[in-house]
């Protein structure tokens, strides 16, 4: 899609400096009238069309027209894209017309159905309209079945009780209504309770509603205990279950911070209110009809005359190519990584538009030993003429061959039918160094949406027959199955066996191994169940004997734990009932936990090369029943919808989730437009920085400036947070916001909650820059912070919220009371180079901030909290550890921010590491473990106990970790792009090594960084003369 004209950006976003801003637009009537007018730019559409239609009554053939409300405004957006504003309560400047032209048409019948999909398209960036022009019939099967399946969610939905719909649809949030239905009557009227720990939610409002009576005298008839929910202040957060208080999450994250909770009764009946209003919305769905499902296939059988498959490949319009420069193809069968037969070669070909080969390329393998997820991978690749050959040493490897595109295709379709007949394949440019073979099986099997400038590649597959060739239904793959189990068991393969599922999952097998596990896999049942990736990478999958084999086994196969299953999802592992199995085994999860890895299980859809999956229907289905789920999971996916290999894909997971939960629409369309809102921000300040080199204070007042617009205000007002679906945003603090002065110049955006019972908000819009590398750093601290406490260690580690919302955008929490150590030790100093070299300050911020038990109870958070981070930033190779990088909250707790150089890539400067520490322990930090004294060597000795007790429990768990950076290879993070980058972790994790052995390793390290803390304090006083402000 063509990109948006820059000039456009001073009509929709530099204007808004000025909130009654009057746009020239150019209006186009159907009766052939051209009207141009001023309306204003903060409008909605509804109120534009107005306008118009007055104007309209002093031109000729305004009789012609008809009742207004049946026409709409048609735009080209800034997509380059027709799109109809079905939606007439959307502001002019948030549509955003690439030009400021408005087409009045005819509103078409079923209005309701389409203002819905015109809803639906802006909410996920991808109008319908262009998925109902795909030529794709397994799109078209698959909104089919997605639509119907929503309408018999929204069914059992009205069949809910308003409690059940609380706890199943929101979890612990309440999500559709405005804020103010959410403030009950009495929410004004406060009072403070003393109750145990082990006091329950039942009793607390039994308590609170008794002391309530007291104040107000017993003539006020408040109700009982049954009439009201418990919320958190200022949260879309509830304490449904009669739990006690220290188990609830919110209560014991406020103790631990030194905060008293603070909760609301809310009466029922804005509970119930807010729940009618839900099931109220959902009645137009219902009244529409969908589609008959398509009928399935009649099972065919193979043809006996098929023997092996072949591809006639031709080649069109490759553009650059030089005259010396001759054409191959190579393509390869796989599944997965596993390369199932010999690659196939064309022969060279030179010319400067049209390349055809007219060869048959056949593969060594029979199709009834093809694999359901087979996959056929195609590198064009040049051969550079001997006798022009260039005479440059350089890049000698790329003399000979140089690789131009990549595509892939699946053999079978969706429907399980062997492919036939001609197809064109649109390829990929970009290319992976290491791959093997110049092939790209890991690589998707969506052609390039955009053709224009994509080398097209026509294949031909041959016809079998007559019938289409129909991979065997499941029940007749089995019937072949001889059961047998073997029984080559003795004690030294039971050694190697065991020796052999100890490893960890970056280990190759050797096909001596995997003979052995092959032979032993009943062993491997009954023993180590949770090795059946290690037995799938066994299984030779180019005999459908084996193929069969496997699926018996696997219908007994005891079930796995959900983080076991995890990595059955990897790219390794395309079998369908393999895949069917791991989420059999995820559906044990809990929401929570659900939420841990969902970063992963949205990442890994793109190894799924059709759309109807169990993965996808159990995301779906989750999202649906949790609110908090589907939050996240329309974020995760809305976020990546610029990449064009999964567009359609997570455009088509976006429509059923919104057809599944429409009353969620509107809250996310809130968000949307918000962001939309912040991006226009930004633009702004970059603008007047970079072209009018307006001073910092007047551009700090254009940006207040803007914020104070109504449409700014009513759009960034009343929000749940993308952050955190919980948290509410009730209005922008303008006066504290401001632009921080780094490259991207982020907005500090801060809300005031207090009207709704909660404190301060801030959150940091980022436009520019790439925040899914942190996104991911941030779900691992989290995930790392969660097994410390399985194994009841809290190292108070400070995970906060970081978002990716589009490309290069998204949104990070601002911890609160907390500053950078760089800001800490200019404080303290007057000269910026003796900053960084002052031992005593740090510990004396904290006194500052603290005293008496407090400050023991600060030095003992910032103990466990750094222990937490050395740990975390070793074992993840976390580089450019400056002092603006690291901060500690006002309660002790030291963390972490800015994750753009993991897995061991330091920055270097003319071939030398700056960073030449493992991980960051200077003396000022112990200089505060040791509360001041020097020859404290208790608290030294717990604190470096308390590394080691966390690094142990890591390595415990370090496939886990291995697994889920493994499953982000294809995200197409900056540096976790191969296999090798994950080394890193095996190797700090000194997986593969015994406990004693891989302490020692550790041990030395934690000596190292003591030892080279100097080189650390030299970098940082480069950064502070640096960075003085």
């Amino acid at each position: 899609m063509p990109p948006a004209k820059t000039d456009q950006l001073d009509l929709w976003a530099e204007s808004g400096l000025d909130g009654d801003v009057q746009v020239m637009v150019d209006f186009l009537l159907p009766t052939g009238i051209y009207i141009q007018m001023e309306v204003p730019r903060e409008s909605t559409i509804q109120h534009i069309k107005l306008l118009l239609w007055k104007e309209a009554q002093t031109y000729p053939l305004f009789s012609l027209l008809g009742e207004m409300e049946g026409h709409m405004f048609e735009c080209v957006n800034q997509a380059a894209v027709h799109e109809e504003l079905e939606d007439e309560t959307r502001r002019l400047c948030d549509v955003r017309p690439f030009l400021p032209v408005l087409k009045l048409i005819t509103r078409n019948c079923g209005r309701a159905e389409r203002i819905l999909d015109s809803k639906i398209g802006v909410l996920i960036g991808k109008g319908l309209h262009e998925l109902d022009a795909l030529q794709d019939q397994q799109v078209k099967d698959f909104r089919s079945k997605m639509k119907r399946i929503s309408e018999e969610k929204m069914q059992r939905m009205q069949l809910m009780s308003c409690g059940e719909w609380l706890r199943s649809c929101y979890s612990t949030q309440l999500g559709t209504g405005s804020l103010e239905n959410l403030i009950d009557k009495h929410e004004g009227d406060t009072a403070s309770l003393k109750v145990s720990l082990h006091c329950t939610v039942t009793e607390l409002m039994d308590q609170a509603l008794k002391k309530w009576q007291t104040t107000h005298g017993p003539e006020e008839d408040i109700g009982t205990r049954s009439d009201y929910v418990l919320r958190v202040s200022g949260r879309f957060e509830f304490l449904f279950e009669d739990h006690p208080l220290n188990q609830c999450k919110y209560i014991r994250d406020c103790l631990l911070a030194n905060e008293s909770p603070h909760l609301t009764l809310v009466h029922c009946d804005v509970v119930k209110a807010m729940f009618e209003k839900e099931i109220s919305t959902i009645g137009s769905v219902l009244a529409r009809k969908t589609s008959n499902p398509p009928l399935p296939l009649p099972p065919k059988k193979r043809p006996p005359t098929v023997s092996t498959l072949s591809v006639f490949p031709a080649l069109q319009l490759i553009k650059g190519v030089p005259s010396f420069v001759h054409l191959a193809v190579r393509a390869g069968l796989f599944h997965g990584t596993e390369l199932l037969c010999k690659t196939a070669v064309s022969s060279e070909s030179s010319s400067r538009s049209e390349h055809v080969w007219n060869k048959t390329l056949e593969f060594d393998i029979a199709v009834c030993d093809l694999p359901r997820m087979a996959r056929l991978c195609f590198a064009i690749y040049a051969v550079m003429d001997k006798v022009k050959k260039q005479r440059s040493t350089k890049n000698t490897h790329l003399n000979k061959y140089q690789t131009i595109p990549w595509v892939n295709t699946m053999v079978f379709d969706y429907r399980g039918q062997l492919k036939t007949g001609d197809i064109i394949l649109h390829c990929w440019s970009s290319f992976p160094d290491e791959l093997e073979e110049m092939l790209n099986p890991i690589g998707t099997i969506q052609t390039n949406p955009y053709t224009e400038n994509a080398t097209e590649l026509h294949i031909s597959f041959p016809e079998y027959s007559t019938q289409p060739v129909v991979f065997p239904a499941f029940d007749k793959f089995l019937s072949s199955v001889e059961h047998k189990e073997c029984v080559l068991k003795n004690v030294e393969n039971q050694t190697v066996l065991k020796e052999i599922m100890e490893r960890d999952p970056l280990s190759q097998l050797c096909e001596n191994e995997k003979d052995l596990i092959w032979t032993l896999r009943y062993d491997c049942r009954e023993n180590f169940p949770q090795s059946l990736p290690k037995l799938l990478l066994s299984v030779k999958w180019s005999k459908h004997e084996d193929m069969a084999q496997l699926q018996a086994l696997l219908q007994i196969w005891p079930k796995l734990s959900p983080r076991d299953a995890l990595e059955l999802l990897d790219f390794n592992y395309p079998d369908q009932y393999v895949r069917e199995f791991a989420v059999i085994c995820l559906r044990d999860m809990s929401d929570d936990e659900l939420l841990q890895y969902l970063l992963q299980l949205v990442q890994v859809l793109r190894y799924e090369p059709y759309y109807d999956c169990a993965l996808s229907r159990f995301l779906l289905e989750r999202a649906q029943s949790s609110r908090k789920i589907g939050h996240f999971l329309f974020w995760h996916l809305r976020s990546e919808m610029y990449m064009p290999a999964v567009s359609v894909h997570f455009a088509l997971i976006l429509e059923a989730y919104c057809r599944g939960c429409i009353p969620h629409i509107e809250v996310l369309k809130k968000q949307v437009e918000a962001l939309n809102k912040l991006k226009a921000v930004s633009e702004l300040i970059k603008l007047g920085t970079i072209k009018t080199k307006t001073k910092q204070a007047h551009l700090k007042e254009a940006m207040m400036t803007c914020l104070r617009q109504t449409g700014f205000i009513e759009t960034l007002s009343d929000l749940q947070s993308p952050l955190n679906p919980n948290i509410l945003l009730a209005g922008v603090h303008v006066e504290r916001c401001k632009y921080m002065d780094s490259k991207m110049k982020p907005l500090w955006i801060v809300y005031n909650n207090k009207l709704l019972g909660g404190d301060t908000v801030g959150i940091i819009f980022k436009n520019g820059d790439d925040l899914r590398q942190d996104m991911l750093t941030l779900q691992i601290l989290r995930l790392m912070d969660l097994l410390w406490k399985e194994a009841n260690l809290d190292l108070r580690i400070v995970p906060y919220g970081c978002l990716a919302t589009g490309d290069h955008s998204g949104l990070i929490e601002v911890v609160s009371s907390a500053d950078t150590i760089a800001n800490i030790q200019k404080t303290s100093s007057n000269m910026a180079a003796a900053a960084a070299f002052n031992k005593d300050a740090l510990l004396n911020w904290l006194k500052d901030k603290n005293s008496g038990d407090a400050l023991d109870k600060a030095i003992e958070e910032f103990t466990l909290s750094c222990a937490g981070y050395c740990v975390a930033t070793y074992v993840l190779g976390i580089g450019d550890r400056h002092s603006d990088n690291i901060m500690v909250r006002s309660t002790g707790q030291l963390f972490h921010i800015d994750f753009g150089h993991i897995l061991g890539n330091f920055k270097s400067k003319f071939g030398i590491k700056r960073e030449r520490v493992p991980f960051i322990l200077t003396h000022d930090f112990i200089h505060v473990i040791q509360q001041g004294k020097t020859g404290n060597t208790e608290k030294f000795g717990n604190f470096r106990q308390y590394c080691e007790e966390a690094y142990l429990i890591l390595r415990k768990n370090g496939n886990l970790f291995i697994t889920l950076f493994a499953l982000m290879l294809t995200a197409g993070l900056p540096e976790l792009t191969s296999v090798k980058d994950i080394q890193y972790l095996k190797d700090s994790l000194a997986l593969g090594k015994t406990d004693e052995e891989a302490l020692k390793q550790f041990r030395q390290k934690f000596d190292e960084a003591l030892r080279e803390s100097w080189t650390t304090k030299v970098n940082w006083m480069a950064h502070i003369v640096a960075h003085p402000s």
